[in-house]
């Protein structure tokens, strides 16, 4: 196939998108379709090429993916392997430990679906992103084809003389199922998942397959309309995306390969060529960069993190020049097929060595530190240490009852035999009290019961899901059938409630607590709720790991809490609080991380199931104190 220099423009502007994106450049968020772009281009030169070699009977699978290995893995590769040591070299252990799994899931092109794993799961999800995060889209593109290419074949074994009509069946079926999974998916999967992206090949395809016969149309009219689709696809909001507005940057990229435009020369000037050659490498490169500097230097602006997207060309060029094209077009490596994809055998398997030896190196003896250390930075300092690997999985032992991202009800969750009942209700930070509210029902002979769902706020309020990218409309469902779920059962002799304060402003806060505490008061049993705990906003395990000071400022750390605030002001009568903040961080400008050799915090913001036994005595004798549950001895 005629190499054309309009789509190697192309592969430029796609590159600027996702650069600019990653960069936070101001009126340019929708700079993610850049990868869109990308898709579409693929699929449109590799479906040509297969389909140029199917009706010759010159397809092999051997050299396709011969090809494809020559192609894609050995800059890959590099880019894995300096990952991998830089992060081993600038970030702590637990981090050291995450990206050592990324590279491996990333050097087999699965790393897509670890990264629908990680985000679905509300334990994971805040955790710092991935410098490998960018390599889902080289995963979904390499399972696309690793199925793509058979499937052409037998379709065109099977037509024999009607190759072009039997792939353009193929194709029209690919995109149409892939299309309608993409509109019915949620969440992460939605964006990451290869069933859910194919379709943006398939469009490609069908471009290939037809642009002949697309020619006879208005040429300059539908380029022109494909160009300002995809200079409005920059508007677009990541929420809820892929869905029906992934439409626009998709058609409008094959409007622009396929029918020639005012815009065409402007795709085709040396610069953007230069630049379009250099997008792969400069891709893979970016996101690394960023994120490494941002571990190191902290959160950046802008301007920063734009220089620093931008200077990722100097490796990229590197790359280039001395990996990519020596490999791609070596005459001595395409002669055989067999060559080609022992370079890519090699290319995987250094990563995937590195990435073994990565995971090894965070043993832990490096992941263990001082209290005295973290408070007077003097790691030779006498005091029990604290183990930050196992703090990261100190959850509570509450059996599955913090339920997943989409249910709309709980389970049973019921632990005891009791008559009377302990009702523990919220999301996470009420889920977190777990020990705590068992205790209480053990020791008096009575159940507990368990209605929790991470990121949704017991306050009737409607939030955003980060994870689902659109309005948590779960949420508000099975908040309405935890309630309702109350009031069908016998009344409760105590409800303990708990939720994140920061959802939304103390006003709208406070509007949905009179929701969501008008009904709970008409069970008739003591409402008890547990202030929000201090907030430390770092991923406190990870930062243990790296033996740094990782107290947090007490001003940030304890945010207001309106209906805490309100209970104490004898605004809310018939309630009771709980507060353990001047506990997890007494008075002083900061807050610790690790106190008596116990670690605080398992993530951002959940307490270690550790901590909560330990404050679980204390939490009792505030609750005997106020006769609000009989006194056991």
């Amino acid at each position: 196939m005629k190499r054309r220099g309009d789509i190697e423009g192309l592969r430029a502007v796609a590159v600027l998108f996702v650069l600019a994106f990653h960069a936070a450049v101001p009126g340019l968020g929708g700079g993610f379709v850049g990868v869109d772009v990308f898709f579409v281009i693929s699929g449109f030169l590799i479906t040509g090429l297969i389909v140029r070699d199917l009706e010759a009977r010159t397809f092999s699978l051997a050299d396709f993916y011969a090809r494809r290995a020559r192609r894609i893995l050995p800059a890959a590769g590099i880019v894995l392997l300096v990952t991998a040591v830089a992060a081993w070299l600038l970030l702590p252990p637990l981090r050291v430990a995450d990206v050592a799994a990324d590279v491996f899931t990333a050097a087999l092109y699965v790393v897509n679906w670890r990264f629908v794993a990680a985000q679905t799961d509300y334990l994971a999800a805040d955790r710092d992103p991935s410098p490998l995060l960018h390599f889902w889209s080289l995963a979904v593109e390499e399972q696309f084809y690793l199925v793509w290419a058979p499937l052409l074949l037998v379709a065109a074994f099977l037509a024999r003389r009607h190759v072009r009509k039997a792939v353009g069946l193929v194709a029209a079926l690919v995109t149409a199922g892939s299309l309608a999974l993409c509109l019915t998916w949620d969440g992460p999967a939605a964006y990451l998942a290869s069933p859910t992206r194919a379709w943006q090949f398939g469009v490609g395809a069908l471009a290939a397959l037809y642009v002949t016969r697309l020619g006879r149309l208005p040429q300059a009219v539908l380029g022109t309309a494909g160009a300002l689709a995809l200079a409005w696809s920059l508007t677009i909001s990541e929420s809820g995306y892929p869905g029906w507005s992934a439409l626009a940057p998709t058609l409008g990229t094959a409007a622009i390969i396929a029918f020639r435009s005012p815009f065409t020369p402007l795709l085709s000037l040396p610069w953007m060529r230069a630049m379009g050659r250099l997008s792969f490498s400069w891709y893979l490169w970016h996101w690394p960069v960023l994120v490494l500097a941002e571990a190191v230097a902290g959160t950046q602006s802008w301007p920063v993190k734009l220089v620093l997207v931008l200077a990722a060309a100097l490796p990229a060029w590197l790359t280039l020049r001395l990996v990519e094209n020596p490999v791609r077009f070596s005459a001595v490596v395409a002669a055989l097929p067999r060559r080609g994809l022992a370079v890519g055998t090699a290319a995987m398997t250094v990563p995937l060595t590195a990435s073994l030896l990565l995971g090894g190196a965070t043993a832990p003896g490096r992941e263990a530190v001082t209290t005295a250390a973290l408070a007077t930075g003097n790691p030779a300092a006498e005091a029990p240490t604290v183990d930050a690997a196992a703090a990261r999985s100190d959850y509570p032992p509450s059996n599955g009852c913090e339920v997943e991202l989409t249910a709309t009800t709980s389970p049973s969750c019921l632990f005891g035999t009791g008559k009377d009942r302990i009702v523990l209700i919220g999301d996470s930070h009420a889920g977190q009290w777990f020990s705590m509210a068992r205790r209480l029902a053990e020791r008096r002979g009575w159940t507990l019961e368990v209605l929790t769902k991470p990121g949704c706020p017991l306050p009737a309020l409607s939030v955003v899901d980060p994870r689902l990218g659109r309005e948590y409309r779960e949420c508000t469902a099975w908040r309405e059938h935890a309630l309702a779920r109350l009031e069908r059962e016998s009344p409760p002799r105590l409800v303990l409630l708990a939720s994140l304060s920061a959802y939304a402003s103390a006003k709208e806060i406070t509007k949905g607590w009179d929701t969501t505490l008008a009904r709970l008061q008409r069970l008739g049993a003591p409402l008890v709720y547990l202030r929000d705990t201090p907030l430390p906003g770092i991923d406190v395990p990870t930062c243990l790991s790296g033996g740094e000071r990782c107290d947090f400022p007490r001003s940030t750390g304890l945010r207001p809490d309106p209906l805490a605030d309100q209970i104490a002001a004898g605004k809310r009568p018939g309630m009771w609080r709980l507060d353990v903040s001047e506990l997890i961080c007494p008075s002083g400008p900061a807050c610790p991380a690790a106190r008596d050799g116990v670690v605080l915090y398992r993530d951002d913001s959940h307490l270690t199931d550790t901590l909560v036994r330990r404050l679980a005595p204390r939490l009792e004798r505030d609750l005997e104190d106020l006769d609000l549950i009989p006194t056991v001895l």
